[in-house]
């Protein structure tokens, strides 16, 4: 790493929030496989939208399919698809975009460094607290059931932790996407 020399660009962030005319934000979404992540961050990007926000909405299962497609599902990959993704969200963030990303990201260390990259109100966690049992019941993947069969080793929430988060500036629990969405908004308006 002695030879790496980061490059001072003429445009910076602060350049680009001006044009763009927002505040941008990585909006972290949390949460075992099936707590309800994915669909709550596309309606979060389609409300943002149509509210004239530049947005990029990053899905787990998306990253896995291209960027991340090396990785498996140790504790290792698990982290080092976090490392990516913070740094991925960091460099959209530069960009002046509001980032909305959702991973199970069980770790509470890994959330922590994703966090750490850019300022403290740059950064807002979304615990969709959503219980095993309801994730187990909609379990749109079957991930659970081949889980439960012994076919996916180091599962989240069966054979692999989750580490709850501590203070997440946005928890929902057992809220339809409507409520949901009002809560996210109305912490991003305040």
């Amino acid at each position: 790493m002695n030879n790496i020399f980061l490059h001072e660009n003429s445009i910076n962030k602060e350049s680009r929030i001006k044009l763009l005319n927002q505040k941008p934000y990585i909006i972290w979404l949390t949460g075992l496989s099936a707590s309800g992540k994915s669909t709550l961050a596309n309606a979060l990007e389609v409300e943002l939208y149509k509210k004239g926000f530049k947005t990029y909405l990053l899905d787990g299962d998306n990253l896995r399919d291209g960027l991340n497609n090396d990785l498996g599902f140790s504790k290792k990959d698990r982290e080092e698809n976090i490392r990516r993704v913070a740094h991925l969200s960091q460099i959209l963030l530069d960009a002046g975009l509001i980032v909305i990303t959702a991973f199970i990201s069980p770790y509470k260390k890994d959330r922590k460094y994703a966090r750490s990259l850019v300022k403290e109100d740059e950064f807002i966690e979304v615990f969709v607290d959503t219980p095993l049992e309801i994730c187990e019941k909609r379990d749109p993947k079957g991930l659970y059931k081949k889980a439960r069969a012994g076919k996916i080793k180091d599962f989240t929430g069966i054979d692999s932790a989750y580490e709850k988060p501590d203070n997440a500036e946005i928890i929902i629990k057992n809220e339809n996407i409507e409520k949901s969405l009002y809560k996210i908004i109305n912490f991003l308006e305040k």
